[in-house]
């Protein structure tokens, strides 16, 4: 077995690249553009959703990567998470919460858009010490990330029948990809996940994820219940291929991958507490409109 950390070095780049492309190409496939759009028509929405994700969420992750005593590759792993909104996984979580699968869908295109603006931007200024540039940051995220989304809502937009078939294959490519990935991630970094249990990584992203969650939430007053909830959700929910990217291209402590895989469990649990508490919520509000 000595061979498989080899083989899971070779294959993780791959594996990220897949993640992105498939995920990001199946939300393309399955999104309706028009209904996607209606929701930037609420400004409230749109300005919460622009000072969380792009003002809020990443200040967050800088103060507390800086409060809680962390090794420098831990805190640098926490600020690219901050930078990096809306998971994948986020329409799963709002179907059981029972929120507006279409606020969704606009809080994924907006986070899909600006993550590719701000994130060059922002990464240098709060990691001055990380030797990258803008367009080392930007490259992979238009080409992983943007390029994906476009093509499957263009896809969607031109044969919406054969989207949806093909929506089956690339979902099923990316659950695989997602898969490959953690499991390339753990054999290469396990004893970094040991390490990190006395290292307040564990403990900065759950109070990231927390503090996110209940947040957004108190910061979205004035929107109906199944929009905030979408907004909570989304706030904490974070892109891990989004996060992953810049570090294809630059030499990093192994310690940043592992602080950002950390993201992956941390948010899921979170976010399932939160969409069922959403969920019985909206079910008293409305007890017959829920299943």
């Amino acid at each position: 077995m000595a061979w498989l950390p080899s083989l899971a070095a070779a294959a993780l780049p791959v594996c990220i690249v897949g993640f992105m492309v498939c995920n990001l190409a199946a939300i393309g496939l399955e999104l309706d553009f028009r209904a996607a759009l209606a929701p930037l028509g609420n400004l409230r929405f749109v300005v919460v959703v622009l000072s969380l994700d792009w003002l809020l969420g990443p200040a967050f992750a800088w103060a507390l990567a800086r409060a809680i005593p962390m090794a420098e590759p831990y805190a640098l792993g926490l600020d690219l998470i901050g930078l990096a909104p809306a998971a994948p996984f986020l329409p799963m979580m709002v179907r059981r919460a029972g929120g507006d699968l279409a606020y969704a869908a606009s809080f994924m295109l907006i986070a899909a858009v600006g993550t590719v603006i701000f994130m060059p931007i922002a990464l240098p200024i709060l990691e001055p010490g990380l030797a990258v540039s803008a367009w080392t940051v930007a490259k992979p995220l238009l080409l992983l990330l943007l390029l994906p989304l476009v093509a499957g809502l263009a896809i969607k937009a031109q044969a919406p029948v054969f989207a949806e078939r093909l929506h089956r294959w690339v979902k099923r490519l990316a659950d695989l990809a997602t898969l490959a990935m953690l499991a390339a991630i753990v054999i290469l970094y396990w004893r970094g996940f040991v390490e990190a249990i006395g290292s307040y990584a564990i403990l900065s992203q759950l109070v990231y994820a927390v503090g996110a969650t209940v947040g957004s939430y108190l910061l979205s007053r004035g929107l109906k219940p199944d929009q905030r909830s979408v907004v909570s959700l989304g706030a904490c929910t974070r892109n891990l291929g989004a996060a992953l990217a810049p570090l294809l291209a630059v030499t990093s402590d192994p310690r940043t991958m592992v602080m950002i895989a950390l993201g992956v469990p941390i948010t899921l649990v979170v976010t399932a507490i939160a969409a069922r508490w959403f969920h019985r919520q909206a079910a008293r509000t409305l007890p017959h409109a829920l299943p």
